[in-house]
């Protein structure tokens, strides 16, 4: 090997030694820092173990306090841990359970609960995720779920999901839901016309009846969203001042308060009942509503009643009867102008006053009183009442009284009518004095009668016992005519004694007081018929039962009696017939008693009730028995009147009172 080749290698000998010596300077500086590295990372990894601890110490405080319940479960359903929220929700006494969610789920619902963890599976999350279930304590209850996926290096190893129990939230949102669409039928369903606005003037609901008051044929539902303003200023010309009903309205909602009973008239001649209500949430405007109601038949009604009531109050007013309301206490509260003329007093001397304490007579101050406690138990009363009126004088009132009521049936007082009957009393009065002297009179003349009759009656015996013992001591010496005339004076001393009984026993009806009681008149008659004597060729005839009434039997027997003896005497047929008839009424008996006799002419109808008014002439008529009758019947509230042919005969109709 030559020099050069030497010096070669010698020279790249020396410059590999040196590089050598500059690479080990520099592994010793890279070595350095190499330890100082990992001295650093050494405290830095100890650093991250002591973060760490206390991240998962964190962690776990958050998992265990966690407010919603939470759970880790693996890939198939199982539980893996759970928080205290969880236990109570899923109804476990632990956490220490070996459950499978998908035993508390609904078999039916299994093919969502698949396809849902699928999604989960693919996108790593689930929200929103609802789901009926059977708790451990058999309950059933609706959870809402949020759930992701726990990654191990990437790989899915587990799940995770915040539940939350909205059972009630959900039954509170089917009621809140129900409720909205009970309140949209009742609304749409409403007599009135209902309008719900939004903030902004926007229609959020109407009903039928709106539509229909304002002529408008679209139905409700296509009314949502319109604006209000325009839709007011399009039907202000329904109504016949438009201006007002918009500048109103501007009004009205500008201010947001209530208003109610604010009326329109229409065109058409309609009124409607405008009513607004502002829909406010704090301080802020959430919406407007108004209802409109159509009526025209309650102002029609209201003029019709308001026109009554002052004709009535004219009528009150002007009555000539005193009108008076009082309170409970008798305080006066409203009279009319005819109750001041018949007092003398004032209405300021009267309202607000007691009755009791201006009124009435002193002596009859009691009867206010017992009167005001009648009105209070409801009754109702009329009686008389003495009172002084504002110049002393006393007068005479027939008050009615009655309970005034409220609306809730509660007597609040009592209204009195008030008529003055001082005239009439006195009248009654001197009725009274005037009767008292009747009766006076009667009671003489009754007496004057008796002794009249005793008095003409004793001489009448004397004449007869004188012209007995005449025709006695010259039975031999007397011829016949004088005989005749004899019996004359007989017969006429015989009808004088009978006038005078008739006319004593005539003027005795009415004034005897003997009492009246039930009357079997089919037992009075057939007993009468047994006593009379009644000829063999006369026939009386009863076909139906008579009545019982209410009278004196010895009058009503000699009623029957000069009647059916009255018939029997004035028939002159072969055959005579009497039939003895009985007709119900409403408040009477109507008798008839028929005969077939000589009969009455017609101009002696009204006279044979005459007292001595005698048609036939005869020995045993004294004129009296008919009067008698009558003033019998007339005794009893009755009647008597006939039909009557000459030759044919005669009906006497009569009615007793029952």
């Amino acid at each position: 090997m030559d020099q050069d080749q030497i010096d070669i290698l010698k020279r790249a000998l020396a410059r590999e030694r040196a590089a050598r010596k500059e690479a080990e300077k520099i592994l010793e500086s890279k070595a350095a820092e190499l330890y100082q590295a990992k001295q650093q990372l050494e405290k830095s990894y100890s650093e991250l173990e002591l973060l760490l601890d206390k991240k998962n110490s964190q962690l776990q405080g958050v998992f265990e306090n966690i407010v919603d319940a939470y759970l880790i479960m693996d890939l198939s359903g199982s539980i893996l841990k759970m928080n205290d929220a969880a236990v109570s929700l899923l109804g476990f006494e632990n956490d220490k359970v070996d459950v499978n969610l998908m035993s508390m789920v609904n078999p039916k619902d299994y093919e969502y609960v698949s396809n849902s963890f699928q999604e989960l599976f693919q996108k790593g999350t689930l929200t929103d995720f609802e789901i009926k279930i059977k708790t451990n304590l058999n309950l059933e209850k609706l959870l809402h779920i949020n759930a992701s996926i726990i990654y191990d290096n990437g790989k899915a190893v587990a799940a995770q999901g915040i539940i939350r129990d909205i059972t009630k939230d959900k039954e509170a949102e089917e009621r809140l839901v129900e409720s909205e669409n009970r309140l949209s039928t009742l609304i749409l369903n409403l007599d009135s016309g209902v309008v719900l606005e939004n903030e902004n003037r926007e229609i959020v609901l109407t009903n039928k009846k709106f539509t229909e008051l304002f002529n408008i044929d679209i139905a409700p539902d296509a009314l949502k969203g319109v604006d209000c303003k325009a839709a007011s200023k399009q039907n202000s010309v329904l109504f016949k001042n438009p201006e007002h009903f918009i500048t109103r309205m501007h009004d009205i909602d500008k201010k947001k308060e209530v208003v109610l009973g604010d009326e329109l008239e229409m065109v058409n001649g309609r009124i409607l009942e405008r009513n607004y209500i502002p829909i406010i949430q704090g301080n802020k405007s959430k919406g407007y509503l108004w209802t409109f109601k159509d009526i025209t038949e309650q102002r029609n009604y209201r003029k019709s009643l308001e026109a009554e009531k002052e004709k009535y109050s004219s009528i009150i007013s002007n009555m000539n009867l005193g009108l008076v309301e009082v309170d409970t206490n008798d305080k006066i509260l409203m009279i009319n102008q005819s109750f001041m003329n018949m007092t003398g007093y004032t209405k300021q001397e009267l309202i607000g006053f007691k009755g009791a304490d201006i009124l009435p007579h002193q002596e009859d101050k009691s009867i206010i009183e017992q009167q005001i406690n009648e009105r209070k138990l409801g009754k109702t009363e009329s009686y008389e009442l003495r009172i002084k009126n504002k110049q002393g004088q006393t007068r005479h009132w027939l008050v009615s009284g009655a309970p005034n009521y409220n609306l809730k049936g509660e007597i609040i007082g009592s209204i009195g009518i008030n008529f003055d009957i001082t005239e009439i009393k006195n009248l009654q009065l001197q009725k009274e004095s005037l009767l008292k002297k009747l009766e006076k009179s009667n009671d003489e003349l009754h007496e004057y009668a008796h002794v009249v009759s005793h008095d003409l009656k004793s001489p009448l015996r004397s004449i007869n016992a004188l012209v007995s013992w005449l025709k006695s001591d010259n039975k031999d010496n007397l011829d016949a005519a004088s005989l005749q005339n004899l019996a004359l004076i007989d017969d006429t001393l015989e009808k004088m004694e009978q006038l005078i009984t008739d006319v004593l026993h005539y003027s005795s009806i009415g004034s005897e007081s003997t009492e009246k009681a039930d009357i079997d008149l089919s037992l009075l008659v057939n007993d009468l018929l047994k006593t009379l004597y009644i000829p063999e060729h006369i026939n009386i005839n009863i076909p139906n039962t008579l009545p019982v009434v209410i009278g004196n039997k010895t009058k009503l027997q000699q009623l029957f009696q000069n009647l059916i003896s009255n018939s029997i005497k004035f028939i002159d047929k072969e055959v005579g017939n009497i039939e003895i008839g009985i007709k119900d009424l409403d408040t009477h008996y109507q008798f008839f008693i028929k005969d077939n006799g000589i009969g009455i002419d017609k101009k002696f109808h009204d006279k044979i009730f005459k007292i001595f008014h005698v048609l036939n002439k005869s020995k045993d008529s004294t004129g009296i028995g008919l009067s008698i009758v009558k003033k019998i019947i007339e005794l009893h509230e009755g009647e008597i009147w006939l039909e009557s042919e000459p030759k044919v005969g005669t009906v006497f109709h009569f009615t007793l009172k029952k």
